[in-house]
């Protein structure tokens, strides 16, 4: 039976947070503000948080700089993945990826189904590998960010999660989280 086997150690690991938005402050960022929460009460740590405006090249380099940043192992976005005009996340970061994790959209929108139906359809929520960082785009809204956590990330990023967790993929827990 999948789940978390507490016999296995917690590693934490170390997270960074993008919001995409042309209208949210630092103040008014729910979205950023929830996966903060959810990843530190979690145990891992916040490695760096931004926000930047829906534009490809402001994305684009925000993702980078934390993909060539060692300390940071996981990228999670929030906003610019739906399909208003400016939704350009997509845009800006799949051209950064080696690999496409295609099972994340897949989960996340039968989690998302269960809380908000057919309209998961209006999402383009996706995941990959820049280097050697997950990288995860999730939706703009608050309750979009909390299925992401609850239902799907705060399992997947969690070291004791089996059979397998993405935690054995961080090149410095290969080794024990085999």
């Amino acid at each position: 039976m999948p789940g978390i086997d507490e016999s296995f150690e917690f590693h934490p690991l170390n997270i960074a947070v993008l919001t995409v938005s042309d209208t949210r402050t630092p103040e008014t960022d729910t979205s950023g503000g929830l996966l903060v929460e959810r990843l530190t009460a979690a145990g891992h740590r916040l490695a760096a948080r931004a926000l930047v405006r829906d534009d490809v090249e402001a994305i684009r380099a925000q993702v980078q700089a934390w993909v060539d940043d060692p300390e940071v192992e996981v990228i999670l976005t929030t906003g610019g993945t739906g399909f208003a005009p400016r939704d350009v996340t997509p845009e800006a970061v799949k051209p950064l990826f080696r690999r496409e994790m295609d099972g994340f959209s897949v989960v996340f929108h039968q989690a998302s189904q269960g809380t908000v139906g057919v309209s998961t359809l209006q999402s383009r929520a996706f995941a990959g590998q820049a280097g050697e960082s997950f990288v995860f785009c999730l939706p703009g809204s608050t309750g979009a960010c909390r299925d992401a956590w609850d239902l799907v990330l705060g399992l997947e990023l969690d070291s004791r999660y089996r059979p397998c967790s993405l935690a054995g993929q961080i090149p410095r827990l290969r080794e024990v989280c085999a």
